[in-house]
Order: structure tokens, then C-alpha cells, then sequence
């Protein structure tokens, strides 16, 4: 259970300075990733929550299957990009073949030292803070087991302390940022992959060394649309059941729109995080996309 700073959740626990899902991982098994034994061909997909996960685990495992999934292979987002930290199905890693995929959240002090080697390829994608917060606000909602108190002002103030899952948004992409030459890595933004998604497919597919033909391209492009994915059951998370995410009403995959943040938040909230965003971030050269108009 984590409670400080007058936060409290239930429903997750502090480690080294991050916080996870108490019925999902233990702090035994995080602690063990760090000797985790690392293939070259290993493929990490590494996100901030809220940022594209889901959405890049759909590109990257139809890149690796050649985008020619036709439906009847019954086998959903997880099982093929599954977590590092949680390891929902207790997956056998170690016999998993190559090339393995994998998702996770962590920051980069906790991924397995072999990674931080530059041994496997690391795919950060992070999205603005702003569409960020206002996804996980949403998806708070949705989660049964998450925080009882879920009102928008006090998420906000959660979100801006890094007292959810994932931790701070700020600290996560500030590390992996300044210890990118630890890792063999490519930086994408959710915005970039929005405006243009076929470059983003073609960008990531050549980072893994997948060619692709222009049929693949096609086909990936396709099924990783959001109103695709949004109606795909093995790609858009409800396959968790209402255990974890409760009865859904907009679902695991809700807008994927840039500029969303403009709906929720007041003037003061975003004078406020426009200045928070400044204190943390003004000296990392990362640019950002706050709207597509």
C-alpha cells in the first residue's frame, strides 16, 4: 500500500521511487529483472502509461508476423508484446523464441542490466504530458482496482506529485532521455505516429531490421488504425475481463486523439502544469505537440 504526501492507494506499492500494481508483480520479482538474461534480438517496448502502448504493441507484433494476421490467429496483444513486471499469464520468458517482444513501463534504472549494455533494442514512445494525464485520468476511472478517490482535481494533483502508476511522467522521460547512450534505442512521440502513421511503421520496422514489402505496410497500417484496434478483441484489452477494468463505457482504448487535455482542463490547471512542465523539462531537448489542428 502506498501512502505519502496524503496519497493513499491500496492498490499500489513504492519501489525505488516508482509505483506498481500490488496484485500484479511483487517488489521480489522487479528487483529480479535486473539480472533478467537479455537476447540480441530482444525488442523492448518501453512507455510511460497512457503514452501509445497498446497501440505500438499492435504495430510491432504485425511487423514480426509480416502484417499478415487474418483473424484466426486467436493469440491477443499481450500474449505476443507481453509485460516485463507483470507477467500476467506466467509466461515462460526464458523458452520464449527469438526474437522475443516485450512491454513495460519501468524506468530505465530498472530494466535488466544487460539492456543497459546496449545489448536488445529499447523503442521509447512518449506522448505529451497534457493528453497523457487526462488518458490516465480516464483510465483510472475505468480500472476497479485503482485509487477510490477519482476525481479530476485530485488526479491532477496525483499526476503532477508522479503518485500513480508508473510514477512521475517527468522523471520517466527525463531518465530514459539522458541515459539514451546506455541502450540501443529509438525515440518515437504518439503525436508523430498520429500524424503519420505508415512513416512511424516504417521507421520502427527498419530500428528491428524487419523489410517489409508494400503489401506488409499496408496490411500493418490497416489493422493498427484506432477505430481497428478499437473494435479488434485482441488487440484493445478487453480480453482483461471486468475483474481489472470494470464494466467499460468508453473502453481500454477511449479517444486516441491529440489535444484532449483542452476539454478538461481550467485555465488555472494549465497555467499551472504549463509552468510545472517548464521547472522539470526546460533544459531536455525534446519538442512536443500539444494539438493537431
Amino acid at each position: 500500500m502506498a501512502q505519502e504526501d496524503g496519497f493513499y492507494d491500496p492498490y499500489m506499492f513504492e519501489y525505488k521511487g516508482v509505483y506498481f500494481n500490488c496484485d500484479l508483480t511483487t517488489v521480489e520479482y522487479i528487483d529480479s529483472l535486473e539480472h533478467f538474461a537479455i537476447r540480441d534480438s530482444d525488442v523492448f517496448l518501453v512507455t510511460y502509461p497512457k503514452s501509445g502502448t497498446v497501440w505500438t504493441q499492435q504495430i510491432l507484433s504485425l511487423i514480426f508476423n509480416e502484417g499478415h494476421r487474418n483473424g484466426t490467429e486467436a493469440i491477443n496483444n499481450i500474449t505476443r508484446v507481453p509485460w516485463l513486471e507483470y507477467n500476467i499469464y506466467n509466461m515462460d520468458y526464458d523458452n520464449r523464441p527469438s526474437p522475443r517482444l516485450f512491454s513495460s513501463h519501468m524506468p530505465y534504472y530498472l530494466m535488466p542490466k544487460d539492456l543497459r549494455n546496449r545489448r536488445g533494442k529499447v523503442i521509447y514512445v512518449y506522448r505529451n504530458p497534457k493528453d497523457g494525464l487526462v488518458s490516465f485520468y480516464h483510465f483510472y476511472k475505468l480500472m476497479v482496482k485503482a485509487t477510490n478517490s477519482k476525481s479530476w482535481e485530485e488526479f491532477f494533483e496525483r499526476f503532477l506529485a508522479g503518485k500513480v502508476f508508473g510514477g512521475s511522467w517527468f522523471d520517466h522521460v527525463r531518465g530514459w532521455h539522458t541515459h539514451k547512450d546506455d541502450f540501443n534505442i529509438l525515440f518515437m512521440t504518439y503525436e508523430e505516429m498520429k500524424k503519420d502513421l505508415r512513416s512511424a511503421v516504417l521507421k520502427i520496422s527498419a530500428f528491428v531490421e524487419k523489410e517489409l514489402d508494400d503489401e506488409d505496410v499496408n496490411t500493418i497500417v490497416e489493422k493498427a488504425t484506432f477505430e481497428n484496434m478499437k473494435h479488434d478483441p485482441l488487440a484493445n484489452y478487453t480480453f482483461l475481463g471486468e475483474d481489472l477494468l470494470g464494466k467499460s463505457e468508453g473502453g481500454f482504448l477511449r479517444k486516441g486523439t491529440v489535444g484532449d487535455w483542452k476539454n478538461l482542463m481550467t485555465v488555472a490547471q494549465n497555467e499551472r502544469f504549463d509552468q510545472f512542465y517548464k521547472d522539470k523539462m526546460k533544459d531536455l531537448p525534446i519538442k512536443l505537440i500539444w494539438h493537431i489542428d
